[in-house]
Formats: C-alpha cells, sequence, structure tokens
C-alpha cells in the first residue's frame, strides 16, 4: 500500500492504464489515509461515491488516454463540485452545494480524474498559515507544531500525507506556492487568464487563479495540460492556443539566463533559507545555466500593494453574503438592516472582518485617492520592473517565503507578520505571471524550505522545464514526512 502512495501521478496513471494498478485499488489506497482526517486537511469525503466513480471508471468499456485517469485527487474548498457542500472553510457557506461544476472540474471529470473530496483552507482564501478555516487549522506534515501555510493549506497536507496524488488549490497572493514550500511539494500559479475561474469562489478577481500542488515538476505540467485552456464563461479567460506542457519537459537549460532580484535576499530573509536558494543556483549553473543577480528595486512596494488592492476587491466581493439570498442567515432578526448586519457578523471569522474593512476603508470617499489609486501606481510600476527585467532574463530565482513555517498560533497573533510571509509571492499575482514553487532542502527546524521560479506571461514551460531540470538533480521532491500514508487525528468539529 506505502509503495503505491509513494507513486508519482505520472507513475500510477500509467500503471492504471496498463493494468497494473486498478482505480479501486488507488482509491482505497487514499481514502486509508484521508479518511482519518489527515492532519484537517479535509473537510469533506463521500467514499461511497468515489469507490463508484473509480468502479464506473474501471469498467468502462474504453480507458481515456489520459495520464490523470484513474488518478484520486482532490479540491480546494472554494471550486464548486456539485458532489459535495463548497464552504469555503466559512460559518457564511457551511451547508452550500452548488448546483454546478468549475470550469476544472469539468476538464478533470472528462479526463477520468477521481475527485476524492474537499480540502481545509483559510476562510475565503484569507490567511497564509491554514489557521483561519472555521474547521480548525491544518496542521505540518513534517512538523505537527507547525502550520502548513496557505490559504491552500488542506491541499497541499493532503499530497504530502498520502491522501490523494494531486491537488488544485488557488493563488491569489502566494496560495499555492507558499504551502507548497511548507510542505515540500511543486506548487505552481499559472499566468493570469489560462485556467478559468468559473466556479471558483472570488476573493480577488484581478489576482484569483487556480493552480495544482503534487510532488513534482512533470505532474504539475500533466495537470495544467488538462485544466487550462479558453472557457467563454470566465470574461479574463485568455483565447487562443497555450498547454501542451508535458511534452515540452526535456530538461535541457543550456544557455538559459536567471536572474536573482538582489532585494529579495536582504536581512528580512532567514539565513538558512538563504543558503538554500543559493544551492538552488548552484545546480542550475551546472545544468548550463547562467545565474547572476539583478535589481527589482520596486519589490518594497509589492506588499502593501497588493493588501490595500486585494481587500478592496475581498470587501466588493463578499458584499453579497447578506443573509438573504444565499449563505448564512441570522435567526430572529426584526428588519432587514438587522439581518444584514448579524448575519455577516455570525457568517465571517475575524480575518475576513479585518480584510473587508480594511478594503472598505481604502475605497471610501477621501481615502481612495491615498491609498487605492497609488497602490493602482505601485502594480504598474512593478508590473514594468518586472517586464525589463524578463527581456533580459528567462526566469527569475527567489526563496517563496522570508523564513520556515511558523509554529501553530504565532501569526494569528501577529497579523503584520503573516502579511510580510507574502513578500516574494505576491508579485506574481500583481504582474500576472507564472510562478512555482519546489522543495529545495530543509531548515534546522525539521521543515522544507522553498524555492521560486517566476518566468514571463504564458511561459509556463519555461518554469516547469526549468524546474525539471533541478529535480532530476535532487531528490528533494521525493522525500516524504514520517506521518506520510498514516492519515491524521481529526482536529476540527465540522468533519461531514
Amino acid at each position: 500500500m506505502s509503495a503505491l502512495l509513494d507513486l508519482t501521478v505520472l507513475e500510477l496513471g500509467r500503471a492504471i492504464r496498463k493494468g497494473e494498478v486498478s482505480p479501486v485499488e488507488a482509491v482505497r489506497a487514499a481514502l486509508a489515509v484521508a479518511g482519518d482526517g489527515c492532519g484537517g486537511a479535509f473537510i469533506s469525503l463521500d467514499a461511497e461515491e468515489v469507490v463508484k466513480r473509480a468502479k464506473a471508471l474501471e469498467n468502462g468499456a474504453k480507458k481515456i488516454e489520459n495520464p490523470l485517469f484513474g488518478v484520486p485527487m482532490a479540491l480546494k474548498d472554494n471550486i464548486c463540485f456539485t458532489g459535495l457542500p463548497t464552504t469555503c472553510a466559512s460559518e457564511m457557506l457551511k451547508n452550500f452545494r452548488p448546483p454546478y461544476d468549475a470550469y476544472v472540474v469539468e476538464r478533470l471529470n472528462n479526463a477520468g480524474a477521481i475527485c476524492l473530496g474537499k480540502t481545509n483552507m483559510d476562510e475565503f482564501g484569507m490567511g497564509s498559515t491554514g489557521e483561519t478555516s472555521v474547521f480548525g487549522p491544518v496542521v505540518n506534515p513534517w512538523s505537527p507544531d507547525r502550520v502548513a501555510g496557505g490559504s491552500s493549506a488542506g491541499s497541499a497536507a493532503a499530497v504530502s500525507r498520502g491522501g490523494c496524488w494531486y491537488a488544485l488549490g488557488s493563488d491569489t497572493g502566494g496560495s499555492v506556492r507558499l504551502p507548497a514550500a511548507f510542505c515540500g511539494l511543486t506548487g505552481i500559479k499559472p499566468t493570469y487568464g489560462t485556467v478559468s475561474r468559473c466556479g471558483l469562489v472570488a476573493y480577488a478577481s484581478s489576482f484569483d487563479q487556480i493552480g495544482p500542488l503534487s510532488r513534482d515538476a512533470a505532474d504539475c505540467a500533466a495537470v495544467l495540460d488538462v485544466i487550462q485552456g479558453h472557457d467563454c464563461r470566465d470574461s479574463t479567460s485568455l483565447p487562443g492556443a497555450y498547454g501542451y506542457l508535458l511534452a515540452g519537459l526535456t530538461g535541457d537549460i543550456r544557455g538559459m539566463r536567471i536572474g536573482m532580484p538582489v532585494q529579495s535576499f536582504g536581512d528580512e530573509l532567514d539565513p538558512e533559507v538563504r543558503a538554500r536558494v543559493s544551492e538552488v543556483a548552484d545546480v542550475l549553473r551546472n545544468r548550463g545555466a547562467v545565474v547572476e543577480e539583478c535589481e527589482l528595486p520596486a519589490l518594497e512596494y509589492a506588499v502593501s500593494a497588493y493588501y490595500v488592492m486585494a481587500c478592496a476587491q475581498a470587501g466588493s466581493n463578499l458584499a453579497r453574503y447578506d443573509g438573504v439570498r444565499y449563505g448564512h442567515r441570522a435567526p430572529g432578526c426584526a428588519n432587514p438592516e438587522e439581518l444584514h448586519m448579524q448575519s455577516r457578523t455570525q457568517g465571517f471569522g475575524a480575518e475576513v472582518k479585518r480584510r473587508i474593512l480594511l478594503g472598505t476603508f481604502v475605497l471610501s470617499a477621501g481615502y481612495y485617492d491615498d491609498y487605492y489609486r497609488k497602490a493602482l501606481m505601485a502594480r504598474e510600476q512593478i508590473k514594468q520592473e518586472f517586464s525589463r527585467l524578463l527581456e533580459r532574463y528567462d526566469l527569475l530565482l527567489t526563496p517563496v517565503a522570508p523564513g520556515p513555517a511558523p509554529r501553530l498560533g504565532e501569526s494569528l497573533n501577529d497579523p503584520k507578520r503573516m502579511y510580510l510571509s507574502d513578500i516574494y509571492t505576491v508579485c506574481a499575482n500583481l504582474t500576472g505571471l507564472p510562478a512555482l514553487s519546489m522543495p529545495c532542502g530543509f531548515h534546522s527546524c525539521g521543515v522544507p524550505v522553498g524555492v521560486q521560479l517566476t518566468g514571463p506571461a504564458l511561459g509556463e514551460d519555461k518554469v516547469l522545464n526549468a524546474a525539471h531540470a533541478y529535480q532530476q538533480e535532487t531528490d528533494w521532491h521525493r522525500r516524504r514526512p514520517e506521518c506520510f500514508g498514516k492519515g491524521g487525528t481529526d482536529r476540527w468539529s465540522g468533519r461531514r
């Protein structure tokens, strides 16, 4: 059983198509871990329906020739799936069952994928640690006293523990890449618009993007090949042909130019993280790439610009949860005003309220020019600097986070610290560029360290190929935590 769980997505898919492993066997292996709570990674599971789906695929007259056929996966609980609730880990949507599947779910179903369940997350995607969920925190598989990263914490922990082979998350400011780094996985935020947001519950619409978390770059490429593509239901979906990423993974990066912005290696960076990233640069040089320092002065504005704009968009997007149309409705209210106030008071957690209030403030009369307009200007400056750098370099190499995964509770008591943990990841969302996190070693505290590669728009092929080249030389992506394949204890009361 453990040998089966240790296979990559591509290895398991190949074994299933050859008839060496059945989809039912793969599902039962994953459920043995996921069904035990998986360290708070899962919110909802329906084992009976999952096994039915696996049997239907197994008994099909013709197997789908896709690398993902029969491979169990999981969805972050802000991606609509008709078979299970979509709660966004919030009291506000605790009983919401969507009447349709997200675009990415449709694509995965057509490829023969099997969705095991929905994974835990920071409430409405607002958080960097996986601790703001109404269902309780997600535990880091490598260290039970540390966070798994956020907001796609459950997706990362589920894959890391062996509860599924890959999972989808959403990335608004690093929410795929940060938990990937903390849990020793590979995760990618694709170019904005290449994966439809239809069926993704909105946090900040100009930043949100769905992306995969898996063991290695090849698995990420296989998943992106399925979920990318134009969707007429999403007005921001890019037209044209793109993708075909798996076939382009040669591992040949000779002559590739990679920049390392010196502003990403300042005093705020943990010395051990700095050392691990420097080792990555050495490996890439040995593979034939040219790696050198460069300048990115606008980085100092990134976190401030991002949080002003993201909170403003969140305040607008979450205004629909008013206790009238759908979502939590407070009982016993005497009039519409009280209903609105009490429903939102009871339905939203502290971090969501904080961001709604901040967003409302920066958009209010008298403050729009002082905050939101300046954030727009900073975003444009950051875009221009990245455009300039990516004319000279194929990729940019940076840390994913300033330090290792924090201990549980530390960031909740210091929101500023939580926000600053996104300093290296938010730029990819501000610019819409593709960025990947991959494991590159361990910190002395026992948790993985991640490194980030950022590429030009529609440059997923370059990002994934460089990561693939690195992973051909190293085995960090093949390391497993001690709890691998053993599930975990439920840490939340709302498990379904």
